[in-house]
């Protein structure tokens, strides 16, 4: 993975501009926030964003698409990109998605036991609204988010959050996260955590995806595999204007094994999850930097 990801980590736009689009999206249909981005929104960003490089770069290289179809695809990309964003946003305004959960059993089972458990979400489709949606009364659910992101999307957060059993633990860069973490897995609660960017940390899990090596970061393998929790995947993928489908599949690995050994098949079973979700949605990959070497 390259060393320089182009990646703020923050929501796009200000403060007032997201209470105004709250605001808005209560009266208007979201649908027509799609057509304006797509018609005048994404033209201008895939000219002056450098995202339009690689993304092209992940449909013509990675997944093999000819020029003018990974053109296409990354045009498509970004409006998804567009849609999901504005979703987001048009939940926070009251309004309902329609969300089809597949495999919520494996989220209810290990609800019911007393160890804790681990969510690894990526950055594909709209993983958020699971944060919305997979709700338990067993356990509370700890949601890792970036400590710097705008204070208007933090807040609606946790409005969002109010009553679903669900807390965020913001990632800072002192890493007292980490004893949050800890505390929530010693308590039997349920932790969250992106598992597809590294973000600048060395330790880092070498795995074959799409075909080509690929850089993971070890944490989230490492918080799992010390304490032998359930791992689960957990994909938010667009299947509609307004429709979702939630994936949740367990990732199994051989708890008797040299740790190093847990690590790496764990990240194996993460990444072949990823990559099987991909193949069924490949415009709905969203980390726009040099992913492979």
């Amino acid at each position: 993975m390259a060393e320089k990801q182009q990646w703020a980590g923050t929501t796009y736009g200000s403060d007032r501009m997201h209470e105004y689009l709250i605001k808005s999206l209560r009266f208007i249909d979201v649908r027509l926030l799609y057509l304006f981005s797509a018609i005048f929104v994404i033209p201008v960003c895939l000219v002056l964003n450098p995202s339009r490089k690689t993304a092209y770069h992940y449909f013509r290289d990675i997944l093999h698409y000819g020029k003018l179809k990974a053109m296409w695809a990354t045009y498509v990309n970004h409006c998804l990109f567009a849609q999901v964003v504005i979703d987001k946003f048009a939940m926070y305004s009251g309004k309902r998605m329609n969300v089809e959960t597949i495999g919520f059993e494996h989220y209810h089972e290990r609800s019911l036991k007393e160890p804790g458990f681990v969510h690894l979400s990526s950055h594909i489709g709209n993983y958020e609204i699971a944060g919305y949606t997979l709700k338990s009364r067993d356990k509370r659910m700890n949601a890792l988010v970036y400590a710097g992101e705008k204070e208007s999307v933090m807040e609606n957060r946790n409005k969002m959050f109010e009553g679903t059993n669900t807390r965020m633990i913001a990632v800072k860069s002192d890493m007292s996260h980490l004893f949050e973490i800890d505390s929530a897995l010693v308590a039997g609660e349920v932790v969250s955590i992106p598992a597809d960017r590294i973000n600048g940390s060395p330790k880092a899990v070498e795995c074959t995806f799409m075909g080509r090596k690929a850089r993971f970061p070890q944490g989230p393998f490492s918080v799992a595999t010390m304490r032998g929790l359930d791992v689960l995947a957990v994909n938010v993928m667009k299947e509609g204007w307004t429709k979702y489908k939630i994936y949740i599949t367990p990732l199994e690995y051989d708890r008797t094994l040299p740790r190093k050994q847990q690590l790496q098949q764990l990240a194996d079973a993460y990444v072949a999850e990823l990559e099987k979700r991909l193949r069924q949605y490949p415009e709905q990959w969203y980390n726009f930097f040099e992913f492979w070497n």
